[in-house]
């Protein structure tokens, strides 16, 4: 079975890292999507559409449309991995956008399946897609188990920086990270301060209010592990993470992390206790008290030593992958 693999791979966001993985993972023979350009990918689409047994489209692009209609006049079966969803995330950005919601939906109807990257975001897309549902399935997105070896143990030193990622972009709800830290510095320890990454968002303004705040805009994912490693605690408080890397990525770099019951990483660890988690993501009370928690009682050690490496690789996680298509191309 040859696999063509389209999507970006290349821009360092969640999802092109995602497809990045895959393309090293994925069997020897594999297509993947080489041209840039716009005009230039259309051939490219074309030709390995006909050298291929199989298309998967990863992540949300017009292109994907083109593709997927591709492969249905040439009895191509097709796939698409599914990283978030456009529509939902937009209305809670405070930025809805028809087009967008028409290119995803076409693209949702036109794949013969439809892969979410955790099984509570497969669950979610059943539920608000219900006539979708039968064709709905999810591959967990892995860990890459280099970072596992590259990992140092910590100095024990006392440390006064939060770190979280989105910048200003409200699905995150990092303003109510931003009220927990300032209850924390009037009642536990001046010197703590909010660091977060990430672009520019409606959000933003609210932020920068508080003087606490050092907002570094967007870095690079070396700089990101810099900052892992410098942090005492990484805050995820999403209303909506349909996977996250980030907390897996700051567990390796030794810092503890407490995130929002809503990202999905959070399905790859068996040992979350009720300190490890935000209940309502919309309560600086309950934030401030188990930031409070997790910085005297760090977790790191105890949720990494929890996660099996091996089984959640990408070398593992792409033969899934495999399994999945297989039963495209073969079915029964």
């Amino acid at each position: 079975m040859r696999i063509f693999l389209a999507g970006d791979h290349y821009s360092g966001t969640g999802p092109a890292n995602v497809t990045k993985y895959y393309i090293k993972n994925l069997p020897e023979g594999t297509l993947f999507q080489k041209r840039k350009g716009k005009l230039a990918r259309i051939p490219e689409i074309l030709i390995n559409t006909i050298r291929s047994d199989v298309v998967v489209y990863s992540g949300y692009s017009k292109q994907n449309i083109l593709g997927l209609k591709a492969a249905k006049l040439l009895k191509k079966p097709s796939a698409y991995i599914m990283h978030g969803c456009v529509e939902y995330e937009n209305g809670i950005n405070l930025e809805p956008d028809e087009e967008m919601n028409r290119v995803e939906r076409n693209t949702l109807e036109l794949a013969d399946l439809v892969i979410a990257v955790s099984k509570s975001f497969c669950g979610w897309l059943k539920e608000y897609y219900p006539m979708y549902e039968n064709k709905i399935d999810y591959v967990f997105n892995g860990i890459d188990t280099d970072l596992v070896h590259n990992a140092k143990n910590r100095p024990d030193t006392k440390r006064h920086m939060i770190f979280s990622i989105g910048g200003g972009m409200p699905r995150k709800k990092i303003v109510h990270i931003c009220e927990a830290v300032k209850k924390l510095r009037e009642e536990y320890d001046s010197e703590l301060y909010l660091c977060i990454i990430g672009d520019k968002g409606a959000d933003s303004d609210k932020i920068a209010a508080y003087d606490f705040v050092k907002n570094r805009g967007i870095v690079s994912f070396e700089e990101g592990v810099k900052l892992f490693s410098e942090a005492a605690l990484f805050v995820q408080n999403s209303c909506f993470e349909t996977f996250g890397l980030a907390p897996i990525e700051a567990l390796v770099c030794g810092c503890p992390i407490l995130c929002s019951k809503e990202v999905g990483a959070l399905d790859l660890i068996r040992d979350l206790r009720e300190e490890d988690v935000i209940e309502k993501y919309d309560d600086p009370d309950e934030i401030a008290s188990k930031i409070r928690y997790l910085l005297e009682n760090s977790n790191a050690k105890r949720l990494i030593a929890d996660l099996e490496w091996e089984s959640n690789s990408w070398k593992t996680r792409s033969k899934a992958l495999v399994s999945k298509l297989s039963k495209l191309v073969l079915p029964g």
